[in-house]
């Protein structure tokens, strides 16, 4: 399925504030200003190429910003056969980038939902952590993010979305606890409100 691919007023209008995308010269620019801050000389041979590689980086690295979240859950299926437990995707590569200090988000998600007559692919699912963890994020902006598209979009009787990472603002620099990571959770239906139905979802993911 080929992803939509948003508009700069749709991106706009996704909880980004407006701002005006600058030119490829003037991000070469930057990140040429920044070799120079860290003490380099950003016309050395080693360095030449490297803002071009930052910013092709870039695209990949936030590539989330271009991409409708809505979109990658329009195609459902009805055919389910009535099925109506829970759907659990465990254990989902997170990739995303800390928006206080643009350095790494690592570690995994786990995202359920109990349908009520539509399901969707469950790639469907990881793709949607992709597009919110490609954008600057903080974790529990990121998780809220990923359960509300869900909920508004396939409108299930409960949204689960778990996230355990590991922050290299904590682990790199600052505090550095390597051993750390941040556990956030966003309950939405049934799992928020039926106690049996939230222990089922916990055993199901340890």
């Amino acid at each position: 399925m080929k992803y939509e691919i948003m508009s700069m007023q749709e991106r706009q209008n996704d909880d980004q504030q407006a701002y005006p995308v600058p030119s490829r010269e003037e991000a070469l620019k930057a990140v040429q200003t920044l070799i120079a801050w860290a003490g380099d000389n950003p016309n050395r041979e080693g360095l030449v190429d490297t803002p071009k590689r930052v910013i092709e980086a870039y695209k990949e690295f936030f590539e989330g910003y271009t991409i409708n979240p809505d979109d990658v859950l329009s195609r459902t299926f009805e055919e389910v056969e009535g099925y109506d437990e829970i759907v659990l995707v465990k254990n989902i590569r997170l990739e995303s980038h800390c928006e206080h200090h643009i350095v790494p988000i690592l570690g995994k998600a786990h995202v359920a939902y109990l349908p009520d007559k539509r399901v969707v692919g469950i790639s469907k699912l990881a793709r949607l952590v992709d597009v919110y963890g490609k954008r600057l994020q903080t974790q529990e902006t990121m998780t809220a993010q990923i359960a509300d598209t869900i909920q508004r979009v396939l409108k299930p009787k409960g949204v689960a979305v778990i996230v355990d990472a590991a922050h290299q603002c904590m682990t790199t620099r600052g505090v550095r606890k390597q051993e750390s990571s941040t556990v956030t959770s966003r309950l939405l239906g049934q799992f928020r409100e039926n106690p049996q139905t939230r222990a089922e979802l916990m055993s199901l993911i340890a």
